[in-house]
C-alpha cells in the first residue's frame, strides 16, 4: 500500500506527483469545506488527510510537518469530540472569539514551538527550510487548537500559515501541494467569512414577538 501511494501518479513539468498527494489534495479541499460549513465529518476526512500528508511530507524531507500530522490526528479526534459535547452542558459547540488571556497563551506557546523546532531541525536533520518548516508547524498547531475549540480567529492563523506553507511547497518541487494550498486559502477567507457570520448571528438579540401588555399590578 505503501509503495502504491508512493508511487507516481501522474508528471508536471518533469516532477512526479504521487498518489499519496494526490489524494491529500483532494481529501484536503474536502476537509477546509467541511470545517467552513461546520460539518462535523470534517474530522473523519481530515484524519485521512493528514495521515496521507504524514507519508508525502516524510519522503519530501519535511520532518516537522511530517511530525506535525501525527499530533493532527490526536487533534482530529479531540476536535471531533470537543464539536459534539464541548459546549456548555455537554451540547455541540459554537462559534466563538479567543479571549485575551489565551491570545497570550497562545502566543508563548507559538514562539516556544518555533524557536525549539528551529533549533531541533537545524541541529538533528538533513532540513534544507528549518525555519519556514517550524514557523509553519507552530502556525498549524495553534489554528487547529483554534478550530477544535471553533474559534473564529483559528481562520487568521491559518491564512498566515498557508501565505507560507504555498512558497514552501513550490521551493520543495511538491507542486500538487502548493497548489493545494492557494485553494486552502481561498477556503480559509470564506470559512472565516461563514464563521464571522454565525457570529453574529448568535449575537444578535432574539425579537420578541408583539403580544398584549401586561396587566398593571
Amino acid at each position: 500500500m505503501i509503495d502504491w501511494l508512493t508511487g507516481t501518479a501522474f508528471t508536471v513539468a518533469g516532477t512526479g506527483t504521487t498518489w499519496a498527494e494526490l489524494l491529500g489534495f483532494a481529501t484536503g479541499v474536502l476537509n477546509v469545506w467541511l470545517v467552513a460549513r461546520q460539518r462535523i465529518a470534517n474530522w473523519p476526512v481530515g484524519i485521512a488527510n493528514v495521515l496521507l500528508l504524514m507519508l508525502l511530507f516524510w519522503t519530501a524531507g519535511l520532518y516537522a510537518d511530517a511530525g506535525l500530522q501525527v499530533v493532527y490526528v490526536g487533534l482530529g479526534l479531540y476536535g471531533w469530540w470537543a464539536w459534539l459535547y464541548g459546549g456548555e452542558r455537554r451540547t455541540r459547540l459554537t462559534v466563538g472569539r479567543t479571549g485575551r488571556r489565551e491570545w497570550w497563551a497562545l502566543a508563548a506557546a507559538g514562539v516556544v514551538l518555533t524557536g525549539g523546532l528551529w533549533a531541533l531541525l537545524d541541529g538533528a536533520t538533513d532540513s534544507t527550510v528549518p525555519l519556514p518548516d517550524a514557523l509553519t508547524t507552530a502556525l498549524s498547531l495553534l489554528a487547529t487548537y483554534g478550530q477544535t475549540r471553533k474559534r473564529v480567529e483559528s481562520w487568521w492563523l491559518w491564512i498566515a500559515a498557508d501565505l507560507i506553507y504555498i512558497p514552501l511547497y513550490a521551493y520543495k518541487g511538491l507542486y500538487l501541494t502548493a497548489a493545494l494550498y492557494v485553494i486552502f486559502l481561498g477556503l480559509c477567507v470564506l470559512g472565516l467569512r461563514e464563521w464571522r457570520a454565525d457570529l453574529r448571528r448568535g449575537a444578535a438579540p432574539t425579537p420578541v414577538p408583539p403580544g398584549p401588555a401586561p396587566a398593571a399590578a
